[in-house]
């Protein structure tokens, strides 16, 4: 008889085997998640998390290289730093101010939040806290001041509320120059946060700079508005700065 050389015909469909091992990838990246899920957070994690959110909210992150330099292109430029536990507090309280101004779009549009490796600045413009020449705080100052007391509230952080005025002479009764002008606005907000707060006075100052600081030149209305602002510094207390 002639022999059948034909190969044996193939069964469709995956092999057997190909179920099995399926199944098994399967219930193993079950297990690794389960664990993942309930593995507690260490330190890198923290960082990476951190540094995630950081892109995400567009922080600017600069080295502090001097008390203050006015006009300095270092404003828009970031600078990477490697992270300390100070640098993930910052960036923690950084976060925090982002989340309460997307939830006031009116407080979005009138301050910014600047880090860099020392401390936290929140900015904020004077047409939203005062009138033109007032040191009296408006309604429209409350969210941002409620905002100052609530990190530091949560951070054990010092403030140093920062008044600032553009080039504009200021000749009054009550202000006859724009540093008492300045000095009163941040005294005004030192005032309610310590009446609102109930903090300890020895982690705040209020300090006048009227236009010795301005952030960018004082050549237009839109720049003149820009240098007009109230700063909300928060700083270790270890680091007694103005």
């Amino acid at each position: 008889m002639p022999r059948n050389n034909a190969p044996p015909q193939e069964e469709e469909g995956a092999p057997l085997w190909m179920v099995t091992f399926a199944d098994l990838m399967s219930l193993l990246l079950t297990f690794f998640i389960l664990v993942l899920s309930f593995a507690n957070m260490d330190i890198v994690r923290f960082r990476e998390m951190l540094g995630s959110i950081q892109t995400a909210f567009g922080v600017q992150v600069q080295r502090r290289e001097a008390d203050y330099v006015a006009f300095s292109p270092s404003e828009f430029e970031r600078k990477d730093l490697e992270l300390s536990r100070q640098n993930e507090e910052v960036l923690s309280m950084v976060v925090q101010l982002r989340t309460i101004m997307q939830d006031d779009e009116a407080l979005q549009k009138s301050s910014g939040v600047e880090a860099d490796d020392e401390g936290l600045v929140l900015r904020v413009d004077s047409e939203s806290m005062f009138d033109v020449g007032s040191a009296e705080l408006k309604p429209e100052a409350v969210p941002a001041l409620e905002a100052a007391i609530k990190i530091l509230r949560d951070y054990n952080m010092n403030l140093v509320i920062r008044g600032h005025t553009d080039n504009t002479p200021v000749r009054t009764a009550q202000f006859p120059s724009n540093w008492e002008l300045s000095s009163a606005r941040a005294t005004a907000a030192l005032r309610y946060i310590l009446e609102h707060g109930g903090f300890s006075p020895t982690r705040m100052r209020a300090v006048g700079y009227a236009d010795s600081q301005p952030l960018v030149p004082n050549n237009s209305e839109d720049n003149r508005r820009r240098n007009r602002r109230v700063e909300f510094y928060y700083h270790s207390p270890d680091a007694q700065s103005w």
